[in-house]
């Protein structure tokens, strides 16, 4: 399956997937880890096990930070 992946804030390139890859896989395979990204169709998020079935998918990059250590 070709599926072309835009990088909220990077760049968009085309994917080659297993017909059976979900989109977990497809995060990894643009180099991120399903916890640090969220993939939209749509404009909507989408489960990370759910098998890819859109030709097009954006990846939003999820920040973490704010947080600072407290005294204990």
């Amino acid at each position: 399956m070709n599926v072309t992946v835009e990088v909220v804030g990077g760049e968009t390139e085309q994917m080659e997937l297993d017909a059976d890859a979900t989109y977990d896989d497809l995060i990894r395979a643009a180099g991120y880890h399903p916890q640090e990204a969220s993939a939209l169709v749509d404009g909507s998020p989408v489960p990370g096990d759910r098998v890819v079935d859109a030709d097009e998918v954006r990846l939003l990059r999820l920040i973490k930070g704010g947080a600072t250590p407290t005294d204990a």
